[in-house]
């Protein structure tokens, strides 16, 4: 595979001395490509979450949906409010929202609901599961005048306890991957090992090493997704990922739920789109100053890495956990359900100002935008819904008129 180079290598030289310590006291000399990646995201002093740099929004490395204005969390508001009331309106109504950012999306959707769903709004808990201290502290910052939020690690929520929604938005995508590759019809795993001149940390270089699969849970996941990597219109060189880390989380919120919905919002694909024979290379790529490439290897602990989501994994994953999928759709379709098309029609009577209305229509079209934002997966699963629960369909997966 042939990696795209920058103009320059921003990579921290104590976090690649870092994982080439790893490498070099690990066996073989080599490390899975989810172990370099989790350590170049997420090393509690030196992972690009980590460091006190801005990563998210106009002045970083990439742009989600909530940066673009309230109307994202507003128009998702509207679907909390439903699963609220097929609830039977719950007095402890929990939100849970995984991978916070920067606190955006929970400021606009407290506001709103503060404005628009007093009732619920004095019902509601919010809590943020959130790993990375520099994002917690501007959450903090940004969410201190809320009563109702709060920070708890995965083992501090009770299992069995939550009624209500989990949430995430492009958190999914972010978890460490592994790599790997096919050789004569054989799945093998991708290593990562380095040239370790120590005296001149800034020349180290890390580079792939093809070997057995580190664990056969890879092996079983392909199974869980009935995927035949064998077939012979894979052909040998073809390369992807697996997202065991996205099971592991799938079981953990499954475990804590006891009633009430999952809803996934990420960019990725089913299994058969995600595994397509023509998508050779895979999906990992990085976010470095908002252009993306598909170099890991540089800028080692100031760029994002990701890879696509396979919501069929999750899906699956879900099933297995005593999660029942409600439904799938794109991003675009179900904002469009839940009411953005009317905010579209509305915003030329509603917004005298030029400058603010040419800006909220931009960010309500590229929340649509079928090649960008709009063209996110969202999944919806539940858990622990009665009969009469289970029977209508969720606003947001409704088919828009």
């Amino acid at each position: 595979m042939t990696f795209q180079q920058l103009d320059m290598d921003d990579s921290n030289p104590e976090l690649c001395a870092l994982i080439c310590e790893r490498i070099a006291t690990s066996p073989q000399q080599r490390i899975t490509f989810a172990e370099y990646m989790n350590l170049a995201l997420y090393h509690p002093e030196l992972g690009y979450y980590n460091i006190d740099r801005p990563s998210i929004g106009k002045q970083g490395d990439f742009i989600t949906s909530s940066d673009w204005g309230a109307d994202f969390a507003e128009v998702l508001a509207q679907q909390f409010v439903e699963m609220r009331e097929i609830l039977g309106k719950p007095q402890n109504f929990a939100i849970v929202e995984m991978g916070a950012g920067r606190g955006n999306f929970a400021e606009n959707l407290l506001q709103y609901l503060q404005r628009q769903h007093p009732d619920l709004f004095k019902t509601l808990t919010y809590i943020i599961v959130e790993i990375s201290p520099i994002l917690q502290a501007q959450q903090r910052q940004v969410l201190g005048e809320f009563d109702c939020v709060k920070w708890c690690k995965w083992d501090e929520i009770v299992d069995n306890s939550i009624v209500g929604c989990f949430f995430s938005n492009e958190l999914v995508d972010a978890f460490p991957v592994h790599q790997f590759i096919l050789e004569q019809g054989q799945i093998k795993e991708i290593y990562i090992t380095a040239e370790t001149p120590k005296s001149q940390l800034k020349d180290i270089n890390f580079f792939e090493v093809v070997g057995e699969v580190s664990t056969p849970k890879i092996a079983e996941y392909f199974e869980l997704l009935g995927v035949d990597l064998s077939a012979s219109v894979y052909g040998d060189g073809y390369r992807s990922e697996v997202n065991l880390a996205a099971l592991d989380w799938m079981s953990t919120v499954a475990r804590k739920l006891q009633r009430g919905y999952l809803l996934t919002v990420d960019y990725g694909h089913p299994a058969h789109r995600y595994y397509n024979p023509r998508r050779r290379e895979g999906t990992l790529q990085c976010y470095y100053l908002h252009r993306y490439h598909n170099n890991p290897y540089i800028n080692v602990g100031r760029q994002d890495v990701t890879a696509h989501v396979n919501f069929t994994a999750l899906e699956k994953q879900g099933e297995l956990c005593g999660l029942d999928a409600v439904g799938f759709t794109q991003q675009a379709l179900f904002l469009m359900a839940l009411g953005l098309g009317d905010r579209l029609a509305a915003l030329s009577t509603s917004v005298s100002d030029v400058a603010t209305l040419l800006r909220r229509r931009e960010a309500l079209h590229r929340a649509i935008d079928p090649m960008g934002l709009g063209g996110f997966g969202v999944l919806v699963q539940s858990k622990g819904l009665r009969d009469g629960e289970k029977g209508g369909i969720l606003k947001g997966l409704r088919v828009p008129d």
